[in-house]
């Protein structure tokens, strides 16, 4: 989930204009301050005093703002069905053309029964330039997800730099707020393993990240992206020997596998066997047989009308059925395709209607 490969913008995204047009603005209509906001950010533009209020002085105005508190985080986000965005869909300085992915689309998302948005909230490269990506692009995608009804975890992958990088990022995505909405929840990619660090390194940077993270927001949820565990521990030992599974256990709430089955081979490319394993070992690595798990597959599914090539093997629509069903049979608490973008238009529909079922919103509330 490191995210898609492809170019982006030379000099990385420093404004708000996307291909020469206020793009964005329009990703934030039907919030009230915020079209007064920016009109008046507008007028200041063009240079000139825009008389577009007529009344009293301002200054005779009592100004007030009432913006509701933002909800407690739980684990209802990582329940039932969730889709998945990364940077280069969404963010302009990473999107190699057009955006595939914006605000409006959380709409066409809860359509098919999507519940949760796992977005790619910052990165650490050279082409970020602040701590998250665009706020106001975020924002628009909170406010568009709070009128959607769909939730949105923000998720970035840490790099196990020496400095206090990665838990700044992974902070400032706890903290960022727009009119009384936050992220519902936070979730840490990892993966990363070109570091030049030795594993034994890796994985003491990973505990430490971890455990400041917890310490700092307290008994909210915590979702750890983990590599699949029939990666580490049979196919690919090499990747990150001596995971520290166990010492992860008591440090995030829930467990999202990256069980991408679409470029796997022999019996690891069936989509149910490859899940049910995964699970399975997760679960026992953890030394936790009830270990909260929203699986994810993929990558994609084919059905010949996909947004986005990601240039590797994708899932096929008879994929679904089967991961649903090792979802349902190792008893997870939701499943998520990777990603948004490539999936066709009538495989979106098929997975909502097959998680409908046993992941619908009664059920999930029922499982607590």
């Amino acid at each position: 989930m490191v995210g898609r490969p492809g170019p982006g913008p030379g000099g990385g995204y420093r404004g708000r204009v996307v291909d020469g047009t206020l793009r964005r603005v329009g990703l934030l209509l039907g919030t009230g301050l915020l079209v007064v906001i920016l009109t008046v950010v507008a007028g200041l533009e063009r240079g000139g005093a825009d008389h577009w209020v007529a009344g009293r002085p301002l200054a005779v105005v009592g100004a007030r703002l009432v913006v509701e508190p933002a909800p407690a985080r739980s684990l209802d986000p990582y329940r039932g069905t969730g889709t998945w965005v990364d940077a280069y869909d969404f963010d302009p300085a990473y999107a190699p053309g057009k955006l595939t992915v914006v605000p409006t689309d959380m709409a066409v998302m809860a359509e098919t029964g999507v519940r949760t948005l796992f977005i790619q909230a910052s990165r650490s490269d050279r082409r970020a330039v602040d701590l998250i990506a665009d706020p106001w692009l975020l924002a628009g995608f909170l406010l568009a997800g709070d009128a959607a009804d769909v939730a949105i975890v923000a998720w970035y992958l840490p790099k196990w730099t020496a400095d206090d990088e990665d838990l700044e990022r992974l902070l400032a995505l706890d903290r960022f707020t727009v009119l009384g909405r936050r992220f519902a929840g936070i979730a840490v990619d990892i993966e990363w393993n070109r570091d030049g660090l030795g594993a034994i390194e890796r994985s003491d940077r990973l505990v430490d990240l971890s455990d400041r993270l917890r310490r700092t927001v307290g008994d909210d949820p915590l979702g750890a992206i983990v590599m699949p565990p029939v990666i580490t521990d049979e196919i690919n030992l090499a990747y990150w020997p001596g995971f520290p599974w166990v010492e992860l256990a008591g440090r995030y709430d829930v467990w999202l596998p990256m069980g991408y089955w679409s470029f796997r081979t022999e019996e690891h490319a069936d989509p149910a066997f490859y899940t049910t394993d995964n699970i399975r070992r997760l679960r026992a690595d953890l030394g936790d047989p009830d270990a909260a798990v929203h699986a994810i597959g993929g990558i994609g599914a084919a059905d010949g009308t996909a947004v986005v090539d990601p240039g590797e093997p994708l899932a096929s629509v008879d994929d679904l059925e089967p991961f649903v069903a090792a979802l349902v049979g190792e008893g997870a608490i939701g499943g998520s395709i990777y990603d948004w973008a490539s999936m066709g238009v009538d495989a979106r529909v098929r997975f909502g209607q097959l998680m409908g079922g046993p992941f619908s919103a009664e059920s999930v509330a029922w499982a607590g």
